[in-house]
């Protein structure tokens, strides 16, 4: 046997132990949570959102890394079965006005964009939209950099204070916590005191703007109790890396046991500031 046909299917073997290699891995990393999640930060039914969002993100990935193979596939086969041969000069056959190739991919991405366009405007509309007479109203206030809670049914308040605004590691049990009922329809009432903010709890995997002078809302249902960080996602000044607080969905009777320990009443406009104006004065 010949140098060059060991050679060649020393290669073969080698290729062949790689691909099985290469799908072995595949396989076994769509098992893990990671991959069944997209690596987002959360895990599916913490909201009653969750679930629609993380489908939506995965399928998308699924669908834009099978149109990037498909694409790659067929650029590599164009290179090597239209490469230059040996002995052959010059440029090779040129051909156009294929009008039925023409169709076929100008069809195809349109196709592609109208199924991406439906499923994202679909799941959009159903995490915005508002829910009829919600269980639980939250009236959120971001300010400067604490948080204000006013729980509207209840008649309840917490108002978030600027705890130490040294640059350093915020202590969990201190930070502002918006408690919510597990299973119980809820609206936050997004507000800013101040400057643009914005409210976002990476584990219900939506995040709104606040915006002075400018009501935004947020519908959901937290299916899953537990203690979920918070944070605004806007810098928003000097100290916008300490402006966070904590989301706790618990019981009803720990729900109703919270709300007897604040205050009463409501902390609303009256304290809202115009910095903008202030500067300019």
């Amino acid at each position: 046997m010949s140098s060059q046909v060991r050679t060649g299917s020393r290669r073969a073997r080698i290729a062949k132990a790689t691909g099985l290699g290469t799908v072995g891995a595949l396989l076994l990393t769509g098992c893990s949570e990671e991959v069944r999640l997209g690596w987002l930060p959360t895990q599916r039914d913490v909201t009653n959102h969750t679930p629609e969002i993380i489908d939506l993100w995965v399928n998308g990935w699924i669908a834009a890394l099978a149109v990037g193979v498909l694409t790659w596939g067929l650029l590599l086969w164009c290179i090597i079965a239209y490469r230059r041969r040996k002995g052959e000069t010059g440029y090779p056959r040129q051909l156009s006005y294929n009008l039925p190739l023409e169709i076929f991919y100008t069809a195809v991405p349109i196709v592609m964009v109208l199924v991406f366009f439906y499923f994202t405007d679909k799941t959009t509309t159903n995490i915005t939209a508002r829910t009829d007479n919600p269980d639980v109203v939250v009236d959120v206030r971001g300010k400067q950099w604490a948080w204000d809670f006013n729980y509207v049914k209840q008649d309840k308040y917490f108002a978030g204070v600027q705890a130490h605004l040294t640059g350093e590691t915020g202590v969990p049990e201190t930070l502002p916590t918006l408690y919510l009922p597990v299973n119980q329809s809820v609206e936050l009432q997004i507000n800013s005191r101040d400057v643009i903010h914005s409210f976002w709890v990476p584990a219900f995997l939506q995040k709104v703007d606040m915006i002075p002078g400018k009501t935004n809302h947020l519908s959901f249902t937290p299916t899953r109790e537990g203690i979920y960080d918070g944070k605004c996602a806007e810098l928003c000044g000097e100290f916008h890396s300490e402006m966070l607080f904590r989301v706790a969905v618990v019981s009803e009777a720990e729900f109703e046991a919270q709300m007897s320990r604040l205050k009463d009443g409501q902390i609303g406009e009256e304290y809202d500031r115009n910095p903008y104006a202030e500067a300019s004065k």
